[in-house]
This record gives structure tokens, C-alpha cells and sequence, in this order.
């Protein structure tokens, strides 16, 4: 009788923890990594993985998709834990009781929303859990008004209730709503540090973006830590500072050269995605960022906007749509450059802020698979972390292999940890950590989804467990296959 539930033979596997880096076995049972050598005695599942690299899942911790066909297809780029951050849910505990009800293919996990709470407490909007709300009221400019005292208090007094609910931290999309003042980030702040959770925050406008902006987006995120101690995670840093990357890595590396809590992420594409009735795409703004109406594309259709009346009338009538928005050019090496200057500083996660599945046709069941070609999204959804590996870890690419699967899974995990001691366990590939392991060919690895087939699976990805359990076999999903799990924060 064998010990091991599944045996990986012969991979090449890589620790980002430890720094192990050897031919080697994969011994898992029960959910986890209970040995790593040569393993004499066959288990219950043999897995030839000759030529591959064994290693941790990829955490994900910028991921607006929450459903079982989404997560599938994150599945099949290596990702084994994906959580809501950044615009986070509210109320929180309906969104863990409904992905536990239906299952998941692979971990999940939640911060509260500032957005949503602030959509509730100066826009009158009736709450439900989920991006939904918040996408069906982006353009409503009561909730992007200045907050009464009290207006504020309701907004800490709903955000202190998911946490204590296990919300992961303060979810802030704070570029959304320009009028909010800086005193009431700093409230939120605050209210971060006292419960030493960390804060996920899309960044106000930069000063040479808009000069008449109420604070720089990044020295508020600085000043922030600076002046409640909380940990400040600058998200998506490279969609937010584009061609200012530079002064805005001098911001961040002044304040963490201070002892300042302050961490950053980006992923590896020059165009981004949001709802088209965002503050910062009105017509008039446009400018500000250096973009014509023609630089947008209406993802239900495909359609290439083209004029100020045009979008106009989508943001009136659509305005949660999903709009690609190009900013850089990916082919053009000077803008791949400053795409990865985001990407290589030190210590940047990479976090994929994957969008949601929409579907120009109905709805299908959420258990079909393959995709329908009906479905639509950002390639980030479907290839970040390949892209990464193919853009960042390849043999000419600018950080390694090891360097690029550490920025991956064990920095996202870390991240977490504090607040959800679970993470402990994930973003590292050892006897006793969770069974999250991801298992690819490194000579084919590769994003395959484009902007025009946006799912599109990833190339190379050949095996992937979550807990344990094969998610992902031979490049394919298992179907039957969902023993994702919430991460929450510890009881208190």
C-alpha cells in the first residue's frame, strides 16, 4: 500500500521560499506536500512530468473573477488561489456563503469594498455582494461626491463589519470617485492600521495627469502609510502611472526606503479594461491621459468607439460595458519598456486584475465547458502569469525563471499572510504546505489569449492542483473538479 494520493516524477522542481531548485519527486496527500526526493513506492496517481518545472500555484491577488467558468479558465494559466481585492465586495459574507454553496475550482477570497460602501452610504444604493452593483452604478455621480462626516462614519462603520466578517482587507478604487476627499482615505487608513489589515487602492489621478487633482495618487498612497502605518498596496501600478512610471517608482522606493508598508503590482499589458462610464473616460477627460474616443473599444461588439458622441451614448446607455482602452503599444519596444519598468522593480507582484466573462448571447450554465464562443474579456484574464513567464522568466528575459515564479505565488502569498494565516501554506512548494501546484513546460509556456480571443487558454500549462486534486490534467480542465477553498481572515 502506498502513502501518496499522487506522485509528480521527475520534474525540475522550483521553491520560491526555500530556493530549492532540483530533479526531483512531488509527493502529495490529503491536500498537501508531504514529501519531496525520490519516491521508490508508486502512489494511488503516477505523474510523469519528465522536462517540466513543479512549483507553487500562482496567487492571484487582483482578480474580479469570482465564478466557476472564469476561475477555470485562470486555472489553465497556473492559478491556483484568485481573490477580489481591489474593488472588493460588500457586504462580504454573502459573497463566501454563495461560493462555497456552488463551488469553485480554485481558492477565492474577498476584501471589503470602499467603492460599494460609499455607493451605499452618499449614492442611496441598495447593496448586493458582487462587482455587479458596482459596475451598474460606475457613472452615478452621487456616490463620486465629497462625503458628509457622518456620510464617512456609515462608510468605517460597513467596512469594519466585513472585516469582522473575515473580509481580507480594505478594497479602495479611489480613481473612481475624484471628489472623494484625502481626509476620508486617511479615515479608511486608519481604520486599516488599527486592524492590521492591508489596503488594495487604484490610485487617485497623478498631478501631471490632472494638475487640479485633490492630492497626487501616489503621494497619497505614501503619505497614507507614512502617517497611520497601514500597508498601502499601490495596485496595478502600471495602468495608473503609464508613462510616469518612473517618478512614481521614486515615490514608492523613497517610502519603502523609510520603513513604509508599501507594495505594488502590475501585469504585463499596455491596454487596459474597466466599465466604459468611468469617471476618467468621459469625453472631456480623455485628453488628460492622451487618448481619443478611437483608443477605446466597446467590448460587446468589438466596436472601435471613433467619436465624443459615440461615447456619449454608450456611457448613457451601457455604462458598466466593459471598454478595452489602449494606453501603450505592446509591439513598440520603447512602450514595452516602460510597461516593464512596473514589472521589474524590485519586489512587484504579478497580479493579473482579470475581468469578469461577459457574453454577447445568453448566459450559459456555469458548469459548461469548453467555453462558448460567445464569451469575452481582457487577455489578462486568460494569460497574465504565461505572459509573465514568457516576457519575464524566459532565458533573455530581464528577471529569470526563479525570480519571475517568486513574484508569482510566494510575494502575493506573503502579502496575505498576516491577516489569513492560511496563506502561510501557499506560494511555496514544500513538505507540509498546501497542495497548490502548478506544473509546465517551460519551453512552451506561453499566453495565447488576444485582444480579439480574449479566452484563448495558455500554452505549456500541463497540470495543476488545488488542495490536492487535479484541476487542470494533461492541459485540460476536469470538469468535475472543485476543491477550491475560502480564504478568510483568522477569528479574532
Amino acid at each position: 500500500m502506498t502513502d501518496y494520493d499522487i506522485v509528480l516524477r521527475g520534474g525540475r522542481v522550483i521553491d520560491p521560499d526555500s530556493g530549492l531548485d532540483a530533479v526531483s519527486d512531488v509527493a502529495v496527500s490529503q491536500g498537501r506536500v508531504v514529501a519531496i526526493g525520490a519516491m521508490p513506492a508508486p502512489a494511488r496517481l503516477d505523474l510523469d512530468v519528465t522536462g517540466h518545472v513543479v512549483t507553487a500555484g500562482f496567487v492571484d491577488v487582483h482578480s474580479h473573477v469570482m465564478d466557476i467558468a472564469g476561475l477555470r479558465l485562470r486555472a489553465l494559466d497556473g492559478v491556483t488561489s484568485a481573490f477580489e481585492l481591489e474593488a472588493g465586495v460588500t457586504p462580504v459574507e454573502p459573497a463566501y456563503r454563495q461560493a462555497a454553496a456552488e463551488g469553485r475550482p480554485i481558492n477565492y477570497g474577498f476584501a471589503a469594498s470602499w467603492a460599494l460602501a460609499r455607493m451605499e452610504a452618499v449614492g442611496g444604493v441598495t447593496l448586493a455582494a458582487g462587482l455587479g452593483t458596482f459596475m451598474a452604478n460606475i457613472a452615478t455621480p452621487a456616490w463620486q461626491r465629497p462625503a458628509t462626516p457622518q456620510q464617512i462614519s456609515q462608510i468605517l462603520d460597513r467596512l469594519s463589519a466585513d472585516l469582522a466578517g473575515g473580509a481580507l482587507g480594505l478594497g479602495m478604487l479611489l480613481g473612481y470617485a475624484p471628489g472623494a476627499s484625502p481626509a476620508e482615505y486617511l479615515r479608511v487608513a486608519e481604520l486599516a492600521a488599527a486592524a492590521g489589515v492591508p489596503t488594495f487602492t487604484h490610485a487617485r489621478d497623478l498631478v501631471e495627469v490632472v494638475p487640479t487633482t485633490l492630492m497626487d495618487g501616489a503621494e497619497e498612497i505614501a503619505r497614507a502609510a507614512a502617517e497611520t502605518g497601514a500597508h498601502m498596496h499601490y495596485c496595478h501600478l502600471n495602468s495608473t502611472s503609464l508613462r510616469h512610471i518612473d517618478r512614481v517608482l521614486d515615490v514608492v522606493g523613497r517610502a519603502q526606503a523609510a520603513g513604509l508598508r508599501v507594495t505594488t503590482e502590475a501585469y504585463p499589458y499596455g491596454s487596459g479594461m474597466t466599465g466604459i462610464g468611468a469617471a476618467f473616460l468621459a469625453p472631456e477627460r480623455l485628453p488628460e491621459r492622451g487618448l481619443t474616443p478611437a483608443d477605446l473599444t466597446y467590448a460587446p461588439t468589438g466596436e472601435r468607439v471613433g467619436t465624443e458622441e459615440r461615447l456619449r451614448t454608450l456611457r448613457a446607455v451601457d455604462p458598466g460595458g466593459l471598454v478595452i482602452i489602449r494606453h501603450l503599444d505592446e509591439d513598440d519596444p520603447a512602450d514595452r519598456t516602460v510597461l516593464l519598468r512596473s514589472l521589474v522593480f524590485p519586489d512587484a507582484i504579478v497580479a493579473s486584475d482579470a475581468m469578469p466573462l461577459t457574453w454577447s448571447g445568453g448566459v450559459p450554465d456555469p458548469m459548461t465547458w469548453p467555453l462558448p464562443g460567445t464569451a469575452f474579456t481582457h487577455p489578462r484574464t486568460a494569460g497574465t502569469f504565461s505572459r509573465a513567464l514568457r516576457l519575464l522568466g524566459s532565458g533573455d528575459g530581464p528577471l529569470g525563471l526563479t525570480e519571475t515564479l517568486r513574484r508569482c505565488s510566494l510575494l502575493p502569498a506573503r502579502l496575505l499572510e498576516t491577516r489569513a494565516p492560511a496563506m502561510r501554506r501557499k506560494g511555496r512548494l514544500q513538505p507540509g504546505s498546501d497542495a497548490d501546484v502548478v506544473v509546465f513546460d517551460p519551453t512552451t509556456v506561453s499566453d495565447q489569449a488576444t485582444y480579439a480571443q480574449s479566452t484563448r487558454t495558455s500554452a505549456g500549462i500541463r497540470h495543476v492542483l488545488v488542495n490536492g486534486e487535479l484541476v487542470v490534467r494533461d492541459g485540460a480542465i476536469v470538469t468535475a473538479a472543485l476543491p477550491g477553498q475560502p480564504v478568510r481572515a483568522a477569528a479574532h
